[in-house]
């Protein structure tokens, strides 16, 4: 049958074991959601997520979460293709523009010619200029930034340049301003980065600082056409709820709303619920990426998957018949995993619709854009030939 509506979920770094290619990234052996099960001790208590297949998908059953015997959904993992872990990878191949090319990387820093065009732009010196974690570096240079006035500019595994400066100090329409020239630095052919992303913070020193909600990501402008643009070009309607605006600058998107947390993003999603549209709802849920997995912190990033399925039942419950929900990640990132990146894994996907008079095995499905050609399929839209769509198997 053609949905109405569908909501593409994305519980972002929710990885699902280790990929096939998990070697070649040094990421052999991550498994965020077994790695989390394991850390509560059978602890871990996922109904809604569990009655619709979690468990069923993961290679081995994940501690706390029972295998369902009758699935209320159709359960499977999908397997990237794209040269890269980051979100925008992730995102992009969903849409059908996988990346075939590596993104720049900076093992040791930024260049200097990066940084020195940045400290003229800006008028203030950079300090850090090495992978970090966020809170680390912040907690380290965050007091000697609010006396001078620096940026602190730091990278991770992924491809992307972090500007991080304490909001009283330099007003956040200026971090953007800065961040804006910096995307203009690395579209190429020099460097090429997949996101500058602005990560203010607030706090009266290192015991207290806290990065606010008021980070912005400025994301390499697509480079072709998507899914979301093939959807709007045809009169569908579409929806970015979290990041989805900025991974895709915008592009294909109607209508939008920023996440401060998780929990607002699913006030968001309830509040989308409730509007009778035809089309699309594509959401991220960060705060698993950046609270917990970046932060390695399994305890939290358990109990982020144990507050999003209570969520997950009032959305479940709100559904209509010809509404479907697809539920899957971007990457991984294991909370007990070594180093602070994202993970190389295979990701969960769940589709589900009170209409289904039954659930089953979707297997492995490879590339991740199988997601956006099933979108595509049921809304009778043509699409480029990345990905299949498994529309028909859903019954």
């Amino acid at each position: 049958m053609a949905y109405k509506r569908i909501f593409g979920l994305v519980m972002d770094s929710v990885g699902a074991g280790t990929a096939p290619d998990s070697v070649k990234y040094g990421d052999d052996g991550a498994d965020t959601l077994g790695h989390v099960g394991h850390f509560y001790a059978g602890k871990l208590a996922l109904p809604n997520l569990a009655k619709l297949g979690l468990s069923n998908l993961h290679g081995t059953p994940i501690e706390g979460v029972p295998v369902a015997t009758d699935p209320h959904a159709y359960y499977g993992r999908m397997q990237e293709v794209s040269a890269g872990k980051d979100s925008m990878d992730g995102h992009w191949e969903m849409m059908g523009l996988p990346v075939e090319k590596a993104l720049s990387t900076f093992p040791n820093g930024f260049p200097a010619d990066i940084i020195s065009k940045l400290e003229r732009f800006s008028g203030r010196k950079v300090i850090g200029n090495r992978p970090e974690s966020g809170t680390k570096i912040i907690a380290e240079l965050g007091e000697q930034q609010m006396q001078t006035g620096d940026l602190i500019v730091y990278t991770s595994g992924d491809s992307v340049i972090q500007i991080a400066a304490h909001e009283d100090v330099i007003p956040l329409a200026e971090l953007y301003k800065i961040c804006e020239y910096a995307r203009s630095l690395v579209n190429g052919p020099d460097y090429l980065v997949g996101r500058i992303i602005a990560r203010p913070y607030v706090g009266p020193d290192a015991a207290h600082f806290t990065r606010t909600a008021n980070r912005r990501d400025f994301t390499l402008e697509p480079t072709g056409q998507t899914d979301l643009d093939r959807l709007q070009a045809a009169g569908v309607h579409v929806v970015g709820v979290g990041k989805i605006n900025d991974i895709f600058s915008g592009h294909g998107i109607a209508e939008g709303y920023h996440n401060e947390s998780n929990m607002d993003g699913m006030d968001h999603v309830d509040h989308v619920m409730q509007e009778d549209f035809t089309g699309f709802c594509f959401i991220n849920l960060v705060d698993f990426d950046a609270m917990y997995g970046h932060r390695r912190n399994p305890e939290g990033f358990g109990q982020a998957l144990m507050d999003f399925d209570r969520r997950l039942g009032t959305v479940l419950a709100n559904m209509h018949d010809d509404d479907l929900l697809l539920i899957t990640a971007d990457h991984g990132n294991d909370p007990t995993f070594t180093g602070s990146d994202h993970t190389r894994e295979l990701v969960p996907l769940l589709a589900y619709s009170p209409s289904f008079k039954q659930g089953g095995s979707l297997g492995v499905r490879s590339p991740f854009a199988d997601f956006g050609a099933t979108v595509l399929d049921n809304f009778g839209v043509a699409g480029n030939g990345q990905g299949h769509s498994f529309l028909a198997n859903l019954q």
